[in-house]
């Protein structure tokens, strides 16, 4: 297998790293996932990841805080996660840093774009932490934001289903899945795979978006590989 992109951005859900348990890490997933950035790694791709931190702390959680409060705690879900990945490729002999968007250079760097770029010169894998460092963005947000930054090939969504549906597959078993869509139909249909601002700004900047399941045999590796899977969103 070969590789049909240059450049990555990954951006994995919180809630996929949880597995069955459904909050924390789950240690066969982030060994799973781990598994297959080796391979990718070593096909010469070069690696961005955004992690969300809804298995820590998603939303308001059902309190009545305060929305700003609520998403500066959604940041620090995403850096325990973020190190958690970074100790486990380590661990595989690949060099990783996490940046975050908040500065907090004890534990990580600061998100600078050319510090960035030129990890991904030296083979390191990057990871993304803390969102664009702002409330009232999602990581989808973020995620978007960062592969247009680094002029990601394609931004791979690896979510617990394995595409878009026009309806949600757990509750409606006749949900229909697509095999690609385009940035207007996402926005159009109101779909919820990804948010208005996400795909706008892939849309704007023309970076193909691919949401498929992580729990699949090998569907990151395949996914990098061009192989058909999941559903792709583009501009056309």
């Amino acid at each position: 297998m070969s590789p049909k992109y240059h450049r990555i951005l990954l951006k994995l859900s919180g809630e996929a790293l949880a597995g069955d348990q459904r909050f924390g890490l789950n240690e066969n997933v982030v060994s799973m996932v781990v598994d297959q950035l080796v391979k990718v790694h070593e096909m010469g791709v070069q690696i961005g990841l955004v992690i969300g931190g809804g298995n820590f702390w998603r939303g308001r959680q059902g309190t009545n805080m305060d929305r700003t409060t609520a998403d500066h705690m959604g940041m620090l879900a995403t850096v325990m996660n973020s190190l958690a990945m970074m100790d486990a490729i380590e661990k595989r002999g690949i060099p990783t840093r996490v940046q975050t968007a908040l500065i907090m250079t004890s534990v990580a760097e600061p998100y600078i774009l050319r510090k960035t770029l030129h990890h991904f010169e030296k083979g390191r894998i990057v990871i993304m932490a803390c969102g664009t460092g702002n409330p009232y963005c999602s990581t989808d947000t973020a995620a978007a934001q960062r592969a247009c930054e680094i002029d990601a090939d394609v931004l791979l969504m690896a979510k617990n289903v394995d595409g878009i549906y026009d309806s949600d597959p757990a509750v409606n078993p006749d949900a229909k899945k697509y095999d690609h869509l385009t940035f207007s139909d996402i926005i159009n249909k109101g779909l919820k795979a990804m948010d208005t601002t996400a795909a706008t700004m892939c849309m704007e900047n023309h970076v193909p978006v691919l949401a498929f399941a992580l729990n699949d045999s090998d569907s990151i590796v395949r996914a990098v590989c061009g192989e058909k899977l999941g559903t792709l969103i583009s501009n056309d």
